[in-house]
């Protein structure tokens, strides 16, 4: 891959995890207590809710790595592992941008 198909892969998902970002968000809005939806529907509610604020959680972390990868991008330090220095597959930096050691250092 050439650096401008990486930096289209890194964009697409950037516009794609903003707008999963988006959605949580307005998925994880409070309870208002005076709603009357019942007292199981309401648990159900707050468990909804707190899935949905680890998922903006993740997705948040995931933008940030992305935006770090994309910042990098056409540097010697992109693609290199801090801790080895060893080369890191395209494959492993798309699949989790958030993290910066290749899959040995990661462990």
């Amino acid at each position: 891959m050439n650096v401008q198909e990486i930096r289209e892969l890194f964009e697409s998902d950037i516009a794609s995890t903003e707008k999963k970002i988006k959605q949580y968000e307005e998925l994880s809005q409070p309870i208002a207590p005076d709603n009357a939806i019942g007292r199981v529907s309401r648990m159900d509610a707050i468990n909804n809710k707190g899935v949905m604020n680890a998922a903006l959680i993740k997705a948040k972390e995931r933008l940030e790595g992305l935006k770090r990868n994309l910042d990098k991008l056409g540097t010697n330090d992109f693609g290199v592992c801090p801790k080895c220095k060893k080369k890191i597959p395209i494959e492993r930096i798309l699949l989790a941008p958030n993290s910066s050691f290749c899959v040995n250092c990661a462990r």
